[in-house]
C-alpha cells in the first residue's frame, strides 16, 4: 500500500475512533445555579479549650503531633489533652463519640482521609469544631482547606489557635437490590461509583505505602479498558435520563494531590454538589479527558461533563462498586446523594494567610 494511502487510512481510523468514543454521549439538563459562599473564617473566642486528639497510631508523625499538642496545651494552661487511638476496625467513629461525651471544645484528627471522614461524620451538626493534622496519603480535605500537608507544627498551631468556618458534607445512601444490603455514609471530599470505586478497591496497599497517591495511577491503568455501564441519572427534580458511563463522581470539593483541580469550580461551602459524569469509550477519550483536567482548558469534551445539584439519584440494573473519600463502600444498584450545607465546623488558617 502506498505511503500516502496508509497515512490517510491511519488518520481516518483515528478520526473514527474519536467520533466513536464520543458517540451517544448526551448532556443532562440542569437548572440549579451555585449559591454564594456560606461562611467566612472567624477567630476563636475561647479562653480555655478541652482538646481531644484522635489519631491513627500507625501513621508517621502521630507521636510528634502528640508532643506538640501536649506542650502547647501546657503553655496555654488548658486542661490536659485527651488522646484517643483509632483501630483497624474503627477509623474514628467511637472515638469521636467519646470526644463529644468528654465535652471537647475541639477535636483534632491525626490521620488520613478515612480517619477524617469517620470523625467528621460523627461531629456533623454538633458545632464542635474539627481540626486536621494531615498524616495520610492523599490528605484531600486538608488540601482543600489550604492546610500545609507537610508541616505538622503549623497544622497543630492552626488546630489550637486558628480560625474556624463551616463547610458542607455529602451524604450517600446506597442500596444493593441483589443482596438487599443498605448503607448510609457521610463524605467530605468526593464519593463515586463505577471505575473510580473499582480503582480504589484494587490499589496495591504496599505500593501505596511506597509511592503514596501515585499508586492509584497504576490501578487506574489496569482498569482503563473496561466497558461503560448503563445508568439512570436524576439531578434534583429533573426527569431521569439514561447514560452510559465509566464513573459518576459526587464532589464536595475538587482539589487533588499534585495541585490538580479536578473540579475547578467546586466550592466546599456553597450548598451544592458538583457531579462529574465520565464516559470515555477508548484510549483517545481517556487521553482527551486527562488533557482537559491537567491543563485546565475550558473547551467542552463530551467524554466528561460537569453538573451542579443538591441531590442526585443513580440507578443501575447490575450492581456497581461505590467509594467514599477513597474508601470502598460496597456495591449498589441505587445510589442517592445529597448535600448537607454547613454541616461541619472546621479549624482553618487566618484569611489570606495560610500559615497563621
Amino acid at each position: 500500500m502506498p505511503t500516502e494511502i496508509l497515512v490517510v487510512v491511519i488518520v481516518a481510523a483515528i478520526f473514527l475512533a474519536v467520533v466513536f468514543s464520543w458517540l451517544g454521549v448526551r448532556k443532562l439538563a440542569q437548572k440549579h445555579t451555585r449559591s454564594a459562599v456560606a461562611d467566612s473564617p472567624h477567630k476563636i473566642h475561647l479562653a480555655r479549650q478541652q482538646v481531644v486528639f484522635i489519631h491513627n497510631p500507625t501513621k508517621n508523625g502521630a507521636e510528634d503531633a502528640k508532643t506538640l499538642i501536649t506542650r502547647s496545651v501546657s503553655k496555654a494552661d488548658w486542661p490536659a489533652p485527651i488522646f484517643l487511638e483509632t483501630t483497624a476496625e474503627d477509623p474514628g467513629v467511637a472515638m469521636a463519640t467519646a470526644a463529644l461525651e468528654a465535652k471537647a471544645d475541639v477535636v483534632i484528627v491525626g490521620g488520613g482521609d478515612g480517619t477524617v471522614r469517620a470523625v467528621a461524620q460523627t461531629l456533623r451538626h454538633t458545632e464542635v469544631p474539627m481540626a486536621i493534622v494531615p498524616l495520610g496519603t492523599g490528605n484531600l480535605l486538608a488540601r482543600n482547606l489550604d492546610l500545609d500537608v507537610t508541616d505538622i507544627a503549623a497544622s497543630v498551631q492552626i488546630a489550637l489557635f486558628g480560625h474556624q468556618r463551616h463547610i458542607d458534607a455529602g451524604l450517600m445512601e446506597i442500596e444493593d437490590g441483589v443482596t438487599g444490603a443498605v448503607a448510609k455514609h457521610s463524605f467530605m471530599v468526593i464519593a463515586g461509583l463505577g471505575m473510580d470505586a473499582e480503582v480504589m478497591g484494587d490499589t496495591n496497599s504496599k505500593l501505596k505505602e511506597h509511592v503514596g497517591w501515585l499508586a492509584y495511577s497504576e490501578a487506574g491503568l489496569r482498569h482503563m479498558a473496561g466497558r461503560r455501564k448503563k445508568v439512570s441519572i436524576t439531578l434534583d427534580d429533573e426527569p431521569a435520563q439514561q447514560r452510559k458511563v465509566r464513573s459518576v463522581l459526587f464532589a464536595n470539593c475538587g482539589r487533588l494531590p499534585g495541585g490538580i483541580d479536578f473540579v475547578p469550580d467546586a466550592l466546599i461551602d456553597d450548598g451544592v454538589l458538583d457531579i462529574v459524569v465520565v464516559s470515555p469509550r477508548s484510549a483517545l477519550g481517556w487521553l482527551a479527558m486527562a488533557g482537559k483536567v491537567v491543563l485546565q482548558h475550558k473547551n467542552h469534551l463530551p467524554v466528561i461533563d460537569f453538573y451542579r445539584s443538591t441531590g442526585v439519584t443513580i440507578r443501575t440494573v447490575l450492581p456497581v462498586e461505590t467509594q467514599i473519600d477513597g474508601d470502598p463502600s460496597g456495591s449498589a444498584t441505587q445510589v442517592k446523594v445529597s448535600v448537607e450545607p454547613k454541616a461541619v465546623l472546621v479549624r482553618v488558617s487566618a484569611p489570606n494567610n495560610p500559615g497563621a
